[in-house]
């Protein structure tokens, strides 16, 4: 059996090499790329079996991959992979195209397993995830606007689960691949946007749109 091809997407490059140790002999790594510009270009001329997917990244994220490279005639699986477990997160890239979603949580061998049930056509969730995708595909409605959540960046939001999960600052930056400062940073963009004043107003905030 031949080695499954697979393109790692993501804009941090030690999950990058992380990824790359973590996979098994049946996984081979055929390339890298940090953005969406890179990912759209290196997925035309790689054309690997599988696509490892970040959903936040510069340049639009995981749906905007996802928007410019499936169409008719592409054979490219995707699968998400993402600190994110947000419904929006896992419902967007789904309906965008992307055969399953997992976390960073996930061990090496879990995320082989996964690979190779996305290359053979399989749907994968992690556990807690496979609710919302059912439950979005069940109800026609589409999710409210809201446009104070709108005006948040994606890390923004990511930050701001977080914060709602009662991480402290120096766990966040570890979560996310970034540093305190940054971290401190997208707090206080995130408090003047939404006219709060502290951590506290922010969780409960978070609570009240079931972000948390």
């Amino acid at each position: 059996m031949s080695a499954i091809r697979v393109l790692i997407v993501d804009d941090h490059r030690l999950f990058r090499s992380g990824v790359r140790a973590e996979l098994g002999d049946s996984i081979e790594v055929i390339g890298e790329a940090e953005d969406v510009e890179s990912a759209v270009r290196t997925i035309a001329e790689l054309q690997p079996d599988v696509v490892l997917l970040d959903v936040h990244m510069p340049g639009g994220g995981g749906q905007e991959v996802l928007r410019r490279v499936l169409g008719p005639g592409s054979s490219v699986r995707f699968l998400a992979l993402s600190v994110s477990d947000a419904a929006e997160d896992v419902i967007g890239v789904i309906r965008g195209g992307a055969r399953g979603y997992v976390t960073k949580t996930i061990s090496g061998r879990e995320l082989t397993d996964a690979i190779r049930r996305v290359a053979d056509g399989d749907a994968v969730f992690s556990p807690r995830l496979a609710g919302f995708v059912l439950d979005a595909f069940a109800s026609s409605e589409a999710p409210p606007i809201d446009p104070e959540l709108d005006s948040l960046t994606q890390r923004e939001r990511e930050v701001l689960r977080l914060i709602a999960r009662g991480y402290a600052y120096k766990e966040i930056a570890k979560e996310l691949f970034i540093s305190v400062k940054t971290v401190e940073t997208h707090v206080s963009s995130v408090l003047r946007k939404l006219q709060l004043s502290n951590r506290h107003e922010l969780s409960r905030w978070a609570t009240a749109r079931r972000l948390v």
